[in-house]
């Protein structure tokens, strides 16, 4: 059963947001109290946090569809929708979020760090809140929008100082044992190790983390054995030891050989030249090991590298590889750049930025490209007139039909507002009327300009009670 998942494919959904409410105060002796329609709630966001607790992506791969919650519909009474949840799904340090295509959208790095994976939709207006002074009665509201949704990969790169890399069963799960805290499963056959294994070491005064990565063999770098699988986990490495086993029983192998293998590996991997390397002569307890060390160290210093001749099974030679490891970490640690609090940019728009543009396409359709427009749109009841007209009246503040006249699009020409998969298409009008104008000037309602009924009838009993009084006064028995 797998226990260790360090790469997923994740699909998230926000919430939507809730509709507006178009609804009208009614009240004894107030049978026209004004609109009182509340709005939608916003719908939740999916949110990725990185928590220390958390060392795996084992729950993603079981269950990866996620959903936040929806806002709630907005009701009569001027009471607005609840807010949708947000899904706060809690990820390992060091995941990094890439669309389907590679792309690196985040990493996330350091207790706490967030991404917001997919934004919940707004709510929609109620018609209390689409209320004026021209528009006194609105009898429409404006819908909900629906939140993002998507498919991302999460990516798991160990956050470690060093990485221990070598062949199978080179002894390199029994070294981090005996420099750490660590436990791993140790064996001798090939392929032991089927997960990064990771300790915290503590040399003098600097305390610094230890990755034992799976055994690499020749082809990793193109998915052969578990290499491709688990490179990814030494990018963050600041120092590279190589693990050799000088008490190998294959007769076609030899410790450098396999450096040599390893280190082709690591350069068709890509990113890791710049790292130090150290090697480690592993297995001199034995007597063959012993003598095989000092035969090919000569070799390995020349090429320049720093040789350590340890045995993880009589506990020699641990102290000086664990200080010079800390020595190495300690100074790549002060190399980095201090970190500078986050600076904010304002990118205000250009004075001539309209906020959208119009194309036109290969077929004739006029398309209009923009966040409001688009927004405008997925927020139209196309039921209501009184809202299509509302709709129209946007469009045209904005200047969507002065832009469309200088692109030279006329009248019965087709125009598409929004995106190629998902865009409201219609036959253009100039100055487009939506039939709510048949009511006289759009979203008035003229209920509100007609007197009362009840002062309408007390009107009338004092007319007839002022002219009976009249004729009452001009009444002459004689």
């Amino acid at each position: 059963m797998t226990t260790f998942v360090d790469r997923v494919e994740l699909h998230v959904a926000a919430g939507n947001g809730g509709h507006g409410c178009a609804s009208v105060h009614r009240e004894k002796f107030k049978p026209l109290g004004g609109p009182d329609g509340g709005n939608g709630g916003r719908g939740g966001d999916v949110i990725l946090t990185v928590d220390q607790s958390v060392t795996t992506l084992l729950d993603y791969h079981h269950s990866p569809h996620r959903k936040a919650t929806n806002g709630k519909p907005g009701e009569g009474g001027n009471r607005s929708g609840k807010d949708g949840q947000d899904l706060v799904l809690p990820v390992p340090d060091g995941t990094v979020i890439l669309d389907r295509q590679g792309n690196v959208l985040a990493d996330l790095v350091g207790h706490g760090t967030t991404y917001v994976a997919a934004e919940g939709g707004r709510g929609g207006l109620g018609n209390a809140a689409l209320a004026s002074a021209r528009r006194k009665a609105p009898g429409f509201a404006l819908l909900g929008e629906p939140g993002d949704a998507g498919d991302i990969v999460l990516e798991l790169k160990t956050v470690a100082d060093v990485a221990l890399v070598g062949y199978p069963s080179a002894g390199k799960s029994s070294l981090i044992s005996v420099l750490s805290a660590a436990k791993p499963k140790i064996a001798d056959y090939p392929f032991t190790t089927l997960v990064p294994n990771l300790g915290v070491v503590t040399a003098g005064s600097t305390v610094y983390t230890i990755a034992d990565v799976p055994g690499l063999i020749p082809g990793a770098s193109q998915g052969r054995g578990l290499g491709l699988e688990f490179l990814r986990h030494v990018e963050r490495c600041s120092v590279l030891v190589h693990v050799l086993d000088t008490a190998t029983l294959e007769s076609d192998r030899d410790p450098v050989s396999d450096l040599d293998v390893i280190e082709e590996e690591l350069k068709q991997y890509g990113g890791l030249d710049d790292r130090p390397r150290i090697v480690v002569l592993n297995k001199i307890d034995i007597p063959d090991g012993q003598d095989l060390a000092d035969m090919i160290r000569p070799d390995l210093e020349e090429r320049g590298y720093r040789v350590f001749e340890v045995s993880a099974v009589a506990r020699t030679g641990l102290k000086e590889l664990s200080f010079a490891l800390a020595d190495i970490v300690a100074k790549a640690r002060a190399a980095k750049p201090k970190e500078e609090a986050t600076r904010i940019v304002i990118r205000p728009k250009a004075v001539d930025d309209a906020g959208f543009r119009v194309v036109q396409e290969e077929d004739g359709l006029f398309r209009v490209r923009g966040e409001k427009p688009e927004r405008w749109v997925r927020q139209t009841d196309f039921n209501n007139d009184e809202a299509v007209g509302y709709l129209s009246d946007r469009l045209n503040r904005l200047g969507v039909e002065e832009a469309l006249m200088k692109a030279g699009a006329r009248a019965g020409d087709g125009v598409a507002i929004g995106p190629e998969d998902n865009a409201v298409v219609f036959d253009w009008e100039p100055t487009m009327m939506a039939g709510a104008e048949m009511l006289g000037r759009r979203g008035e309602d003229h209920r509100f300009e007609a007197p009362r009924p009840a002062a309408q009838r007390r009107k009338d009993r004092d007319a007839e009670r002022d002219e009976a009084e009249r004729a009452f006064d001009d009444f002459d028995p004689f």
